[in-house]
């Protein structure tokens, strides 16, 4: 392996912590298969079990949300032949490059880390290591694979700079250059999906309030009822798009219209502007139940298969293997290791 040569590759991964949403599809689901149909990158997607069990998963419950996730990607349009597909904890790869990099990491880019602070808050004693961890696995996830891109939001641009300072770090420590600066792919229009009910808040499965969201579990009739009763305020749409300062909730439902229909901001105001929303609403809720409910029928018919949900994904982990492998064992050679 040629220290410093690098395929162009795609990582990246999702928790399976159940009730999926919107939010995953359009902020994560929809741009893996744009970039694995469009060809650029080799295309690595996971399901992130290790990290789902810093803080405590009922076994049995954290199964099934890794099938339901593995489904989701498959009725999304990831192709198991096209991109590699698997869970994280069936590649060890991870955890053996994930304590080198904890070996690497500082403890005080670990207390730096927004999320961190976030979830363990006041309790930090009681929070697990792994929590406290977490960012140096993120880190071994994606450089075990050497990729050069990651999509990211805005809740993981700070680990990813993190994973650019681990790999630059062991660079320098050992002087190669082994691992790629891996470079972050900017997300689009409506990445970021708010609530139907705040629009100055994320949708959220968490949310009391079951009309905040698209499950994508829900039905067409679900799917159409919960656009057309979603907030709004009374002034019509604008025609450009300062208009929509300081009203979120019209902003929020303009963004999923151009990411639905797979068109830009501004060719959504021309056909949109000066439309009342119970014109409006009425055209996202039909987008939606189109783009949405095959994925969600075809996600639903997948998940009871789990056989063939489990034979994907240990075919998908062996791909991986493949690839991880040979990194973890030059990591070995420069870190020092005999065998």
């Amino acid at each position: 392996m040629t220290d410093a040569s690098f395929t162009p590759r795609v990582f990246s991964g999702i928790q399976p912590s159940g009730g999926l949403t919107l939010g995953n599809y359009l902020g994560a689901m929809k741009r893996f298969v744009t970039m694995q149909d469009e060809g650029k990158f080799e295309t690595i997607y996971c399901m992130v079990d290790l990290h789902a069990i810093t803080v405590w998963q009922d076994p049995a419950v954290l199964r099934d949300n890794t099938r339901e996730l593995c489904a989701f990607f498959i009725a999304a349009g990831i192709d198991p032949e096209k991109s590699i597909l698997f869970n994280q904890s069936q590649v060890p790869e991870h955890t053996q490059l994930a304590w080198i990099f904890n070996c690497v990491a500082r403890m005080g880019w670990m207390k730096r880390m927004t999320q961190w602070k976030d979830k363990a808050g006041k309790n930090a004693e009681n929070a697990s290591l792994g929590l406290f961890g977490y960012p140096a696995l993120m880190a071994a996830d994606i450089l075990v694979y050497h990729a050069t891109h990651v999509p990211v939001g805005d809740d993981q641009k700070q680990h990813l700079e993190l994973t650019r300072d681990i790999a630059m770090k062991f660079n320098h420590d050992f002087g190669v250059e082994f691992f790629p600066v891996t470079e972050p792919v900017i997300e689009g229009p409506a990445t970021r999906v708010m609530s139907l009910r705040d629009g100055s808040r994320k949708m959220s499965k968490s949310d009391p309030s079951d009309m905040s969201r698209i499950n994508m579990s829900d039905d067409a009739d679900a799917i159409a009822q919960k656009f057309r009763k979603a907030r709004t305020d009374p002034e019509p749409l604008p025609f450009e798009m300062e208009g929509l300062t300081d009203r979120p909730e019209a902003r929020n439902l303009v963004d999923l219209y151009a990411a639905l229909s797979g068109r830009t901001l501004p060719e959504v105001m021309a056909e949109v502007g000066g439309k009342p929303f119970s014109e409006f609403k009425p055209m996202l809720a039909d987008l939606a139940v189109e783009v949405i409910s095959p994925i969600s029928s075809e996600m639903r018919r997948l998940a009871k298969d789990t056989a063939e949900i489990d034979r994907v994904l240990a075919k998908g982990a062996e791909r991986a293997r493949a690839v991880a492998a040979p990194v973890v064992k030059r990591t070995y050679e420069i870190v020092g290791m005999v065998g």
